[in-house]
């Protein structure tokens, strides 16, 4: 059985067992007013083993003791979020809509959700911010302030992926250093990276999906992730995440444009680094946004069972 049938087996199974009475299939999410709108795909609850073998290629310290960990199952954003529907969060014009789509699983008011300061600089370093690009130099704390409003406006429960979640989504049942195999000379039809970049990011959905529909989970940007970085793996860690208590290092998934093919891996790991914010001519410094991080976007989940009301900000971190 090749690893992308593996892959589609486990969607199957898991669009069965996601359960307790909510839909599981892929969904559209809709915003009041505008024409803008994201694909969520159902991920399969499911076992994998988290980390990397010792005798994998390109392997760092901070990527073990592999552990075997359980998953419910989730949604996550088909595409990394772009900058089209990013902006909606910054201008809040389409706070006050009538939404008829609004759902009544999160009960939040739109207006006790802080909104981020309007960008003083070009944040897509002449990348470009056209449609269909995905946002970046976003703090992890302004992705989480996103969920957050996109919860309110919508009225489900979104809100970053944990680093379980996010691996556990981009290995879609692979064991592999990638979800196509062990060979990186494929990366090139999976993902934007060092070799055929140019340097810059690219509108998301032009490579090939991974075997669950999700697009440049490898590359293009690098992904916010829930959890406190650890340098020492996961032994001690609080799995199945470890909650941000400093702003660095936090944890980042995925590799960018910028990165070779061991930093795409599945297993590979990178720290926040307070060095993108060095050029932030404002005192204090934006708790928003970067300045030297264009290499670092996001992209959502929505867990098939919210926490309570009063557990929403273990997930969303409070402004």
């Amino acid at each position: 059985m090749t690893i992308k049938s593996i892959g589609i087996l486990y969607l199957l199974l898991g669009t069965m067992v996601m359960g307790y009475g909510q839909k599981t299939s892929n969904y559209t999410q809709s915003l009041p007013g505008v024409d803008i709108e994201f694909e969520m795909v159902a991920i399969p609850s499911g076992t994998f083993l988290m980390g990397s073998p010792k005798d994998e290629l390109g392997r760092k310290s901070d990527e073990g003791p592999v552990r075997e960990i359980e998953v419910e199952g989730f949604w996550m954003s088909k595409f990394e979020i772009t900058w089209e529907v990013y902006n909606l969060f910054i201008e809040r014009a389409i706070d006050n809509l009538e939404n008829e789509a609004k759902v009544t699983e999160v009960n939040l008011e739109i207006d006790a959700v802080s909104g981020a300061t309007t960008p003083y600089v070009d944040m897509s370093l002449g990348m470009g911010r056209e449609e269909g690009y995905p946002a970046v130099n976003i703090t992890q704390r302004a992705a989480s302030a996103f969920c957050e409003w996109l919860s309110a406006i919508t009225g489900r429960y979104y809100r970053l992926p944990t680093e379980v979640e996010w691996e556990y989504a981009a290995r879609a049942g692979s064991d592999q250093p990638y979800y196509f195999g062990v060979d990186p000379s494929e990366l090139s039809d999976h993902a934007w990276f060092d070799q055929n970049s140019g340097g810059a990011y690219h509108k998301v959905g032009t490579k090939k999906p991974n075997p669950w529909g999700l697009y440049d989970i490898y590359g293009n940007v690098a992904e916010w992730t829930l959890d406190q970085y650890n340098e020492n793996g996961y032994a001690d860690a609080k799995l199945p995440f470890e909650p941000v208590i400093n702003e660095y290092p936090i944890a980042i998934r995925g590799g960018s444009f910028r990165d070779g093919p061991q930093q795409l891996r599945s297993a590979s790991r990178l720290a926040s680094n307070p060095i993108w914010k060095q050029r932030d001519p404002q005192f204090p410094r934006s708790k928003w946004w970067f300045t030297d991080a264009g290499f670092v976007g996001f992209r959502v989940v929505r867990p098939v069972t919210p926490p309570a009301p009063e557990n929403y900000y273990d997930y969303w971190i409070k402004n």
